[in-house]
């Protein structure tokens, strides 16, 4: 692609339409035989524009597939690839194009390629979670087995102010990231920035509360970003175990993986000839608790 932006087709005359927000921008999200107006803040990006398609489209997107965003060019009368660091300036038309290689998630789990995140265990839930003495034992052991093989941990806290710091139970030594959030989604501009310095990052492993809330919004933030997430469900919980359940199940439909802790941890070290497989076989001697996830819904 030429170095020269092309130039946007207008949808309609200059200034904003009626009914956008001011410092919005008009935008016309295309997707299979779908048109659908709405408006970003000027000046978004990729990662803006990305999660409007999802907002709009997320439940008719095969998570499974490749996608490209493209612009409609009036120079060109037709649509091109969005040129690298794009940002809206002015009206104009996207579409978000699957690509034609369906891709397979094998869901393989590497020390290397891997990061684990520790959603909300705050003091604050705990009355109120289903299991929650539980997915504190649980997390505490994938940290333990995080801390073993040298991957990195990031945990965040929902409005601490109000809910409280992590509960003591989690030992916190050798963790990256610890931070507040207002924000449901673990998908921070500081976890942005995070991953971004660990090469090679392909899977994340999410547990925490609530999952039909938090863990359920970070996994699809994180899907729409390229990233194979593998949610630990003896770890993860709800005040509600409807909500729980039915949260795992669309999780799931939406080719996210829903496995177990013992299952990661020796997934993580794959051989018994792994130096530190003693030391994990250590960590899953007893069971994890079942955390609820036999009983009826």
């Amino acid at each position: 692609m030429a170095a020269a932006e092309p130039s946007v087709a207008a949808l309609a005359g200059g200034g904003v339409g009626a009914g956008v927000p001011s410092g919005s921008v008009p935008v016309l999200f295309c997707f299979s035989v779908f048109a659908r107006p709405a408006s970003v803040p000027h000046g978004a990006g990729y990662d803006v524009l990305i999660q409007k398609f999802l907002s709009l489209y997320g439940d008719q997107l095969d998570m499974h597939r490749k996608f490209v965003v493209q612009l409609f060019a009036e120079e060109w009368g037709q649509y091109v690839d969005l040129p690298k660091g794009f940002a809206v300036s002015e009206r104009c038309k996207l579409r978000l194009v699957p690509l034609q290689i369906q891709l397979t998630t094998l869901g393989n789990l590497t020390p290397p390629s891997t990061v684990f995140f520790c959603c909300d265990m705050q003091e604050r839930f705990r009355p109120a979670i289903k299991y929650f003495g539980d997915i504190i034992s649980v997390g505490q052991r994938l940290l333990q087995g995080a801390r073993i093989l040298g991957i990195p941990v990031i945990i965040t806290e929902q409005y601490p102010k109000g809910l409280g710091s992590t509960v003591q139970e989690i030992d916190l030594t050798g963790v990256k990231l610890v931070l507040p959030k207002t924000k449901f989604s673990m998908v921070l501009p500081e976890v942005e920035a995070a991953l971004a310095e660990i090469p090679g990052v392909r899977s994340v492993v999410l547990f925490g509360v609530e999952t039909h809330v938090c863990i359920q919004q970070t996994a699809l933030e994180l899907v729409g970003r390229g990233i194979e997430v593998h949610i630990v469900a003896d770890a993860t919980s709800s005040r509600s175990m409807m909500d729980r359940m039915f949260a795992l199940e669309r999780l799931a439909r939406t080719g996210i993986i829903v496995t177990t802790s013992e299952a990661v941890l020796l997934q993580l070290v794959a051989d018994k000839d792994h130096p530190k497989f003693k030391e994990i076989q250590n960590l899953i001697k007893a069971s994890a608790p079942e955390s609820g996830l036999l009983s009826k819904v």
